[in-house]
C-alpha cells in the first residue's frame, strides 16, 4: 500500500503548495534530531522528508497523485488490452516498459537521479527590460546536506541485495512465454550502494531544504514569457548527481505610459487644438528620457508619428525597435469672452453650421 504523505504532513489532497511548505517547516523544526531528543523523532523527521520530497513541488505531486509513487516512473506492467491483430504495437518498446532490457541483453543500471528542475516567475519594470538590468532573487530549495556530503549518511557498503551491481534478475511469464528480466534493484534503487547509518540532519536523503539568493542577469529586450536558465540551480540530485536547472520566467509589468507591441513602442501624448491647427515642437516622453517632435499644422487627432529605434532593443536582430507616438487633440472645456468671439467669427467665414453649436461640432471633429 502506498504511503499517505498528506497524512504524514498533516495536509489534505487539495492543500496549496504554500500550505505544504509551511506544513514541513513546522514539523521539521519539531522534529528535527537536534531539537528534540525524543525517541522516534529521527525517524519521524525521516518520513517528514520523505513526504515533502514527493509534495514539495508540481511535478513529483502529480506524479504521487497519479501512481502513489514520487518515482519517476510508475512501473511497467503487461497490457491485458493487447491483441494480436494490432500491427501499429511497437514491440521494442513494450520489453523496454516491461522488463528495462530482458534475456541475455542485460539491464540498464538507473544510478543516482539528477536533481529537478526549478522555475522562478520574476516581474520587472519595462525600464529593466529596454536598459537590462541585475535583480536579487530568493527562494527556497533542495541542497547538498553539508554533514553528509549528499551521501545520507556514513558506512556507505555494498548493496547485499545486488551485490553492488544495481540491477537484480528476474523471470516474468507473460503472453508471449518466460522471460528473464534484469531491473534496478529495490533496495538500492540502482545505486549498488546503501547507507548504514543515515545521517541525522537530512533523515538519508543527502538533502535538506534550503534558502538561495541569487543575482541574475536581465538582457535587455527580454519580453513576457521568455526565461533565463541558469545551469545547476535546481533541486539537489540524489547521492551528489548532478542538479537540476533554474528556469526564470520573466514576466514584464505594464507601464502606465507606454504600450509595448513586440519591439515597438507607443505612446499617446495630448496636443492642444492650437498646436493641432499651427503646428508645433513638442516634447515627447521615451524610455531613455525626452525626445523632440515636429507637428505639423493641421494634424489631426489619433495622428501617429514614428521615433526611429527609440523602440526595445530585439534579442532576435540586435537592433532597436520604434516608438510611435500618437498625438490626441484636446478641445478646450472653457474659453474667455474674447476667445468665443475669434471662434464664432471664424465660423462664420467657413463650411461650420452653429446650428448644432460650433464647439460641439469641434469637439466632435476632434474626438474621432
Amino acid at each position: 500500500m502506498a504511503k499517505d504523505y498528506y497524512s504524514t504532513l498533516g495536509v489534505s489532497k487539495n492543500a496549496s503548495q504554500e500550505e505544504i511548505k509551511h506544513a514541513y517547516k513546522e514539523l521539521a523544526k519539531k522534529y528535527h534530531p537536534d531539537l528534540n531528543k525524543a525517541k522516534g523523532s529521527e525517524e519521524k523527521f525521516k518520513e517528514i522528508n520523505e513526504a515533502y520530497s514527493a509534495l514539495g513541488n508540481e511535478k513529483s505531486r502529480q506524479q504521487y497523485d497519479t501512481f502513489g509513487t514520487a518515482e519517476s516512473s510508475a512501473g511497467g506492467g503487461f497490457h491485458s488490452g493487447f491483441q494480436a491483430g494490432n500491427f501499429g504495437f511497437d514491440f521494442s518498446d513494450f520489453f523496454d516498459e516491461v522488463f528495462q532490457g530482458f534475456g541475455g541483453m542485460g539491464g540498464r543500471r538507473r544510478g543516482p537521479r539528477k536533481g529537478q528542475d526549478l522555475q522562478y516567475e520574476l516581474g520587472i519594470d519595462l525600464e529593466d527590460a529596454f536598459h537590462g538590468a541585475e535583480k536579487t532573487i530568493t527562494f527556497e530549495k533542495y541542497a547538498v546536506c553539508e554533514h553528509c556530503k549528499g551521501l545520507g549518511g556514513t558506512n556507505v557498503e555494498q548493496c547485499p541485495t545486488c551485490h553492488g551491481r544495481g540491477v537484480v534478475q528476474s523471470t516474468k511469464q507473460t503472453v508471449f512465454g518466460v522471460f528473464s528480466a534484469t531491473t534496478n534493484c529495490p533496495k538500492c534503487k540502482g545505486e549498488g550502494a546503501v547507507v548504514k547509518d543515515s545521517c541525522k540532519y537530512c533523515g538519508g536523503e543527502g538533502k535538506v531544504v534550503k534558502e538561495r539568493k541569487l543575482h541574475v542577469k536581465i538582457p535587455k529586450g527580454i519580453d513576457t514569457g521568455m526565461s533565463i536558465r541558469i545551469s545547476g540551480e535546481g533541486e539537489a540530485g540524489e547521492r551528489n548527481a548532478p542538479a537540476g536547472d533554474l528556469y526564470i520566467i520573466l514576466k514584464v509589468k505594464k507601464n502606465s505610459t507606454f504600450e509595448r507591441k513586440g519591439d515597438d513602442l507607443i505612446a499617446a501624448v495630448p496636443l492642444s487644438f492650437i498646436q493641432a491647427v499651427f503646428g508645433d515642437e513638442i516634447e515627447v516622453p521615451t524610455v531613455d528620457g525626452k525626445a523632440r517632435l515636429k507637428i505639423p499644422a493641421g494634424t489631426q487627432s489619433e495622428t501617429m508619428f514614428r521615433l526611429k529605434g527609440k523602440g526595445m532593443h530585439s534579442m532576435r536582430t540586435n537592433e532597436s525597435g520604434d516608438e510611435f507616438v500618437k498625438v490626441r487633440v484636446e478641445v478646450p472645456l472653457k474659453l474667455s469672452k474674447k476667445q468665443k468671439e475669434i471662434l464664432e467669427e471664424y465660423a462664420k467665414h467657413s463650411d461650420v453650421s452653429l446650428q448644432k453649436g460650433f464647439f460641439s461640432k469641434l469637439k466632435d471633429a476632434f474626438s474621432k
